[in-house]
């Protein structure tokens, strides 16, 4: 993990570095005088050779340092504090839809190999992994706001005339229940159920694939041929025994998933302004500030490696092969 949380770590900077755009310039309009383009620059870090700037960076990431945003005036870390909940709290959602829908298809599947079911499964699921998120996105929005007027504005974690709940843990759905507000939660599902189910799309696609070949290659095995022999229900061949068994993969998927929904996120919460880390990224390149995008790419990459620990981690309970070797 440290090597490639390393050479992440040189690619952002040096990405960065290379983009078009002048963050001091941005910052101080087109029309500003050199010399105060010039002083930005200097105050920004901009001025010295981009070694040292790499030093520089290098140093306040040991320090836990994420940088300074220049186009909100606060330190990156505290824009992440308040935003990051937000994007947990949507990722976990789209996750458990990704769940609850991808696993049932994928065992279908399996189960009705060759059948029509199989061909649908396969072809919901192929859908699901070729559809642009913000055609998508932006559909659901025409359709079931502009046209048919089920969902809400799509702007926001809660509707404006609602009071946020009382601060716990920072999701507000779960701070609703925690604290008994019925209105705070009713508004709260409202407004997530809708971007969790977009940005779900790509997630159950990819479950429900891994799923039915991971149930697929288990169904084939002599031991589940036994159990059918001996007269077990299907219900059991499948739930007790070939699930569990193709539980790994689908564990390792799973994992990943949640890597990849907490860390791309962006196009949805963009396209629904949901007041997470990608609308925040998103400004921070419109307005060419450096450090909340390195961070944001930082933190997808921890994500990403963190998620591969824990699913390693986890195999020994799923698979005895594992946990007896």
């Amino acid at each position: 993990m440290v090597p490639t949380l390393l050479g992440v770590i040189v690619c952002i900077f040096l990405i960065t570095r290379v983009l078009p755009g002048d963050p001091a310039r941005t910052l101080a309009g087109e029309n500003a005088a050199d010399s105060v383009v010039e002083k930005l620059r200097e105050q920004m870090g901009l001025n010295k050779p981009v070694w040292e700037q790499f030093v520089d960076y290098f140093a306040g990431l040991l320090r836990g340092d994420l940088g300074f945003a220049w186009h909100t005036g606060r330190p990156v870390a505290e824009d992440f504090a308040l935003r990051f909940p937000a994007t947990v709290e949507l990722g976990l959602a789209a996750l458990a839809i990704g769940i609850l829908v991808g696993v049932p298809l994928g065992i279908l599947g399996a189960t009705q190999r060759g059948r029509l079911a199989d061909h649908a499964t396969r072809i919901i699921s192929l859908l699901g992994a070729s559809m642009p998120l913000f055609w998508l996105g932006l559909l659901v929005i025409s359709i079931f706001y502009g046209s048919l007027g089920w969902m809400p504005a799509p702007v926001g974690r809660i509707a404006d005339t609602v009071n946020p709940p009382t601060t716990i843990t920072g999701f507000y759905v779960l701070d609703s229940l925690l604290t008994g507000d019925s209105v705070a939660l009713a508004s709260s599902l409202s407004h997530l159920i809708w971007p969790a189910m977009v940005l779900s799309v790509g997630a159950t696609a990819i479950i429900s694939r891994m799923t039915r070949s991971a149930m697929l290659e288990v169904l084939g095995q002599d031991y589940i041929r036994t159990a059918q022999a001996k007269g077990m229900g299907p219900g059991k061949v499948v739930g007790a025994h070939a699930l569990k068994n193709a539980g790994p993969s689908i564990v390792t998927i799973v994992g990943l998933e949640l890597g990849h929904l907490l860390g791309g996120a962006v196009i949805t919460e963009t396209i629904f302004s949901w007041p997470g880390v990608g609308g925040y990224v998103v400004h921070s390149i419109e307005a060419t500030d450096y450090a909340p995008v390195q961070a944001m790419t930082l933190m997808a990459a921890v994500i990403y490696l963190v998620v591969n620990l824990l699913v390693d981690l986890l195999q020994p309970i799923f698979d005895p092969k594992v946990r007896n070797a």
